[in-house]
C-alpha cells in the first residue's frame, strides 16, 4: 500500500481528499501538512510514496516545495492540485519536477486516476493540457515574437504578479511570502520590465485582468470525499 503526503491549507478539502484516498484499498494517507515546515518534518516521520502539493498554500509556495522534493535526498513522485489554469500552471509544475497535475475542480474525478499513473512513472495532465504541450513542441520560436507574454516571468515572478492581480498590496505580498518588502518591489521591476510595461497602474491592470483570465474561480470542498 503506498503511503500519501497531503499538502494543503484547506482543511475541509484536506479532510475530503483524504477520505477520497482511503477509500481504495492501495492508498493510505499518512499524514497531512499545511505549510512547506509540516511536509518536511512529515517527509522525515512517515517516509510517504507519493505527495499530493496544492501551489497556494498560505504562506508558501507549493512549487518551491515541489522542487525541494524533486532534487533532495528521497524523490518521491508528486500530484499537483490547484485551482489555477492548468494552462498556466501545469508546465510549470512539470518543469518544478511533478509528475502529474490536475485542477482541483477535478480532483474528486481525476486523482486517483492520477496517483496511480504517476505511481507507475507516467505523466499525468489533462487531454486538453497534453494537446497544448505538444502544439508548444511545434511552437519553439512563437515566444521571442510579438508582445512578450507572462510566460517568460519565472514561478515566484508569476506569483507576485497574481497576488498583485488579486487586489494585495505589497505589505500583504511580502507578508503572505515570507519575503522583505524591498525583495517584493524588486519583483515588480522585474516584471514592469519584462513585460515592457511602464507604470505600477498599467501593471496593476495587466495583473487583473490575467488573473481574472487564468482563476477557475472557487473551489467548493464537497466536490471531493
Amino acid at each position: 500500500m503506498s503511503k500519501i503526503l497531503i499538502v494543503d491549507d484547506h482543511p475541509i478539502f484536506t479532510m475530503g481528499m483524504s477520505e477520497l484516498v482511503n477509500q481504495e484499498t492501495d492508498f493510505t494517507v499518512c499524514a497531512v501538512a499545511e505549510d512547506i515546515a509540516g511536509a518536511r518534518e512529515a517527509l522525515r516521520t512517515y517516509l510517504p510514496d507519493m505527495a499530493i502539493i496544492d501551489i497556494t498554500l498560505a504562506r508558501d509556495n507549493g512549487l518551491d516545495l515541489v522542487k525541494e522534493i524533486a532534487s533532495g535526498s528521497r524523490p518521491i513522485p508528486v500530484l499537483v492540485l490547484s485551482m489555477h489554469d492548468e494552462a498556466v500552471w501545469a508546465e510549470r509544475a512539470l518543469r518544478a519536477g511533478a509528475k502529474g497535475y490536475i485542477m482541483k475542480k477535478e480532483a474528486s474525478e481525476s486523482v486517483i486516476t492520477a496517483l496511480r499513473d504517476i505511481a507507475r512513472g507516467k505523466i499525468h495532465v489533462s487531454g486538453n493540457m497534453m494537446s497544448l504541450l505538444l502544439g508548444k513542441l511545434h511552437m519553439n520560436s512563437a515566444s521571442s515574437q510579438g508582445a512578450p507574454t507572462e510566460e517568460i516571468l519565472t514561478d515566484r515572478e508569476l506569483e507576485v504578479f497574481r497576488q498583485i492581480g488579486a487586489g494585495l498590496s505589497t505589505r500583504e505580498i511580502a507578508s503572505r511570502m515570507n519575503l522583505g518588502v524591498k525583495t517584493i518591489g524588486t519583483y515588480r521591476d522585474r516584471i514592469k520590465q519584462k513585460l515592457c510595461i511602464k507604470t505600477a497602474a498599467e501593471l496593476t491592470r495587466r495583473a487583473v485582468l490575467w488573473t481574472e483570465k487564468s482563476s477557475s474561480g472557487n473551489i467548493n470542498p464537497t466536490d471531493v470525499g
